[in-house]
């Protein structure tokens, strides 16, 4: 009974937190808000914490042990202001991999100079298409993002220009069943498993050297982990991130096994090992730790996307590393959906298993 109670509030503890990071907002290059959440929510936890020159935050947790980097990276996919016409109607560029029918007549924050600016994408009616314009779908290029300007320099004077992001506005907001919806649960549910995890480790003796990493540009290039390792150079690292699962409509198992609620996803391979194939030792590290705790978990072998990981096992003369994921259902729209459970077993899952590194590593 104690133990349930004990979880059920850590559930809690980390959907407030959850919320609060996927609320907050930082596309690829603009990372500065989640990073400042994440310094001042890090910070009792760690003995050191410095922003690398790429904007990488690096908290360090000091052992005399082997070292281990996790990896979260604080991006979220986004837009950017490519040009203003006479109207002053905003045309924009995706940053990241957005699947663009998604975007058509969403509601989105324009970070403009002198603050955000809520605006909404439209594109033309469907009343004046012709028929078989109607039969397509709208490309990116063909919306543009009303702001309620009566001109370019209406639109000027109220901070916009060439290069201003913009991001989605979309909630946190729980479903039914411990499941929950937001925008950047990709990556911010990795983000918030990183931070729960240092702080259990800081209740713990633990004997790793923890270098904790909120990385920058991960979805357009896995650009921060590529350089935050180089220079970091870990013994092992882990990518915490999120992954597709198969148990939806439009997508069944032979596209992806994993479900929501069965555990945390551990890659065996990505991109069709284009991205990341696992290194041996770290698979059996972190089976045999989920084996002997009871902890649940799926094994992932994907085809399409693939982390930070992929950057880091290439770093110098090689560094062993793994991906340990959400499935989050809708990944790379506005509504993604994961299930809370997942979570508290991936936390789990990285806190025994830093626990015991030095037996593998």
């Amino acid at each position: 009974m104690a133990e349930d109670m004990e979880k059920s509030a850590n559930l809690e503890e980390i959907k407030s937190l959850l919320e609060v990071f996927t609320n907050a907002h930082g596309i690829s290059g603009s990372e500065d808000e989640v990073r400042k959440l994440l310094e001042q929510e890090l910070k009792p936890y760690v003995d050191s914490m410095r922003k690398d020159t790429m904007g990488n935050l690096i908290a360090i947790k000091e052992g005399k042990g082997p070292s281990v980097m996790l990896a979260a990276h604080m991006d979220e996919i986004g837009l950017m202001v490519r040009y203003i016409d006479e109207n002053g109607f905003l045309r924009f560029v995706g940053i990241g991999g957005w699947f663009s029918q998604t975007l058509l007549n969403q509601r989105v924050i324009v970070h403009g100079k002198k603050g955000s600016i809520y605006g909404v994408i439209g594109s033309k009616p469907p009343h004046v298409m012709k028929d078989e314009d109607r039969k397509k779908p709208v490309k990116l290029e063909d919306m543009f993002i009303d702001i309620g300007a009566k001109d370019r320099e209406d639109a000027e004077n109220l901070g916009i220009e060439i290069g201003t992001t913009v991001s989605i506005d979309q909630e946190f907001m729980p479903l039914a069943n411990g499941k929950v919806t937001s925008k950047a649960f990709d990556n911010r549910a990795g983000v918030v498993i990183l931070l729960e995890v240092m702080k259990r480790l800081h209740e713990r003796k633990i004997e790793a050297n923890v270098y904790a990493v909120g990385t920058v540009q991960e979805e357009v290039g896995l650009k921060g982990a590529k350089t935050c390792a180089f220079g970091l150079c870990p013994d092992v690292a882990l990518a915490l991130d999120t992954t597709i699962p198969g148990d939806h409509p439009g997508i069944s198992k032979t596209d992806s096994a994993l479900e929501l609620g069965k555990g945390p996803a551990i890659t065996v391979a990505d991109a069709s090992g284009r991205g990341l194939i696992a290194h041996p030792q770290v698979l059996k590290w972190l089976r045999e730790t989920a084996d002997a705790n009871e902890i649940p978990y799926q094994l992932g072998v994907g085809s399409g996307g693939t982390t930070d990981a992929t950057s880091i096992h290439l770093t110098k003369e090689g560094i062993p590393t793994g991906t340990v994921s959400i499935a989050t259902r809708y990944i790379h729209s506005p509504v993604e959906v994961l299930d809370m459970a997942d979570i508290e077993a991936c936390v789990s899952l990285i806190v025994k298993s830093i626990e015991n590194v030095k037996t593998y590593f």
